[in-house]
This record gives structure tokens, sequence and C-alpha cells, in this order.
């Protein structure tokens, strides 16, 4: 078997990038916001206060750990910046931010990872002047860019079969089958998926119970066809991967361990080359394909909603787009000139 590794407002963004900018490429970040040895160096003030609002973040808000870490790599980016000017936390003004800003943008970040960093900032600096740390809140009179939004990108119903069908009938390849179905046929965030444990699976209601961003819980129905490839893999394959351990976990590896989000995506990356799908492919796409095909088969947008654990019925609405070849066939159907 094979083994696996396991005042006033003032622009914040130059005009050229104030609508999104799709085409562009990120470069590496010369900040260096992951950068260890420069963290070390930083003021105590900084790294203190960092630590402080991450752990608010983590024990009040109940962020993700995927979610602390890009805020504490944004944040250490900004230090970096911040201590090159030789600026303390109390000394940073809008006009700096900006600065710092048209920085990031020279490197060629996207607008959008310039906003995401803009709304890490200002939580960043709200949390220190609530708590009495510092006097005011630089990012308070700085403007977000105006972002385009795309439509999401999904698979269609015949690539998903091409995608899901499999002729191995090794235990690893029955482990991806099954959580391709599962992911396809609830909706899953890929990390929701990795992470899910045996006692949130009813197989006998075909249910699944998550535990989604900010804590908060739902119930997830799947099919038939997941459920009998699902099941399959609990009687049979798992055991075989566990060799006798124990693990809590669905989705395990062959050392019977849990799977990283890296490996998943290496694996349907592989699936998708195999089935001859010529189009980059991620896990995401799955759960913006089952959000789009029950839209399009007229289902209640309110249930995806709560299907996909959205907060915002907004961000479900973005799925109700309609692909063009049905748009075509709509108006040749129903148009008198069509």
């Amino acid at each position: 078997m094979a083994r696996e590794r396991g005042g006033r407002k003032g622009l914040l963004f130059p005009r050229a990038v104030m609508t999104a900018d799709r085409t562009r490429k990120k470069s590496p970040r010369a900040a260096g916001p992951g950068n260890r040895k420069k963290a070390r160096q930083l003021p105590a003030a900084m790294t203190g206060s960092c630590d402080l609002f991450l752990h608010y973040l983590a024990a009040e808000r109940r962020l993700a750990q995927n979610t602390l870490t890009a805020y504490n790599n944004d944040l250490q980016g900004l230090f970096v910046f911040s201590c090159r000017k030789g600026l303390q936390l109390s000394d940073i003004t809008p006009r700096q931010l900006r600065a710092y800003f048209e920085e990031l943008h020279n490197q060629r970040l996207t607008s959008r990872s310039l906003s995401r960093k803009l709304s890490c900032f200002r939580a960043f600096f709200r949390f220190l002047v609530s708590e009495g740390l510092l006097a005011a809140d630089p990012t308070a009179y700085l403007d977000t860019p105006k972002l385009g939004r795309s439509l999401p990108k999904v698979l269609s119903t015949s690539e998903v079969d091409q995608l899901l069908h499999s002729s191995s009938t090794s235990p690893l390849a029955q482990r991806n089958q099954a959580m391709l179905h599962l992911l396809y046929a609830t909706g899953l965030r890929v990390s929701e998926l990795i992470s899910l444990p045996l006692a949130a699976v009813n197989m006998q209601s075909g249910f699944v119970r998550v535990i989604g961003k900010g804590d908060k819980e739902r119930l997830v129905p799947f099919g038939k066809q997941a459920k009998e490839i699902l099941g399959s893999y609990l009687k049979k394959e798992r055991p075989l991967l566990l060799k006798k351990k124990r693990s809590p976990l669905v989705f395990i590896t062959s050392r019977g361990t849990g799977m990283t989000r890296a490996r998943f995506w290496q694996i349907i990356r592989e699936r998708a080359a195999a089935a001859g799908i010529n189009k980059k492919i991620s896990p995401h796409m799955l759960r913006h394909s089952f959000a789009s095909h029950l839209l399009a088969h007229d289902a209640d947008l309110r249930a995806v909603q709560m299907m996909l654990g959205h907060a915002d019925i907004a961000t479900t609405q973005i799925y109700t787009h309609v692909d063009s070849d049905r748009l075509k066939a709509i108006h040749q159907k129903f148009h008198p000139r069509g």
C-alpha cells in the first residue's frame, strides 16, 4: 500500500487598483510577514499587542486557526515595515499605512489581498483602542477598495461525473472516492471535511453535523450514492488503513492519521488530471458546484445558505448565476424571435 505524507477620508489605494484586478499574480512578499527571524527582532510592544489580539480572536470570536494564522502574517508584515521606518505602534498614522499599502501594491498584490489586509488592520487597531492600549485608530479614515465580485468557478455535471468516477479498488482510492462523493454531496469546506469526526456522521438518517466558521453548527444531508460509498469505506477500507490503530476522524491516511489540506488538494488535482478535466481545479470548486447545481435545479436559496453555513444570504446569492448555455437555451425557447 502506498504511503502518504500525511478627519477626512483619503484614498488608501492608487486608482489603478480601486477595481478588482484578477489578472495579477502574487509575488513573494518582501515585507516577509512569515519570516521568523525578523519577527524575533520586533519590539515587545508589537509582539505583545499581536498576541493579545490573536488570543481575543481565538477565545471570544472563536475564529479558525487558518484565519488566525493569516491575521498574524498580515500583522507581522506591517510590523516589519514599521520597524524599517523607525515607527512604534503609536507612531503609525494613515499616511504611514498608505505608504505600506503602496509598497504592497508595487509588489503586485491584488486589490482583494490588500482589502483583506486592511480588514485585519482595522480589527487590530480597534481592539487596541478599545483596550486602552492606543489613543487613536489610524485606519478610521481609510477607504476600502471597491471590489468587483467574480462568479464562482464551477464544474459541469459531466465534469463532476468524470471526477467522481474511479476504477481503482485500492483502500486509498476508495477513501478518496468517499471523500470526493461526500464533498460534492454536502458542499463542505475542505477544513470541515478532513477534520470530520466519526461521531458527526449519522449513516442511518444521512446527515453530517458540521462545526463551521465561528464554531457554528449545522446539519447537512447527503444522498443515497454518497451514503453507499461512505458506508463501504467505513466498513472495509478505513479499518485497513488504521491497522488496528484508533482515530476519531472519518478520513485518515495510510499511517492512520488525519489528512492535511495540502494532501487533499494534491489528491483532487491528481483525480482531475486522470479524468481528463483540463482546467485548474480546487476542492472549493466542488463546494461551488454543489451550490450552483442545487440552485440550477430550483433549490430554495435559504436552504442552500444553511447547508453551506453562510452567515449572510448575499454570499449565497452569488451562486444564482446562470451559465451561458442555459441562458441561450432559455432565450431560444421563450423569446418570440429566438
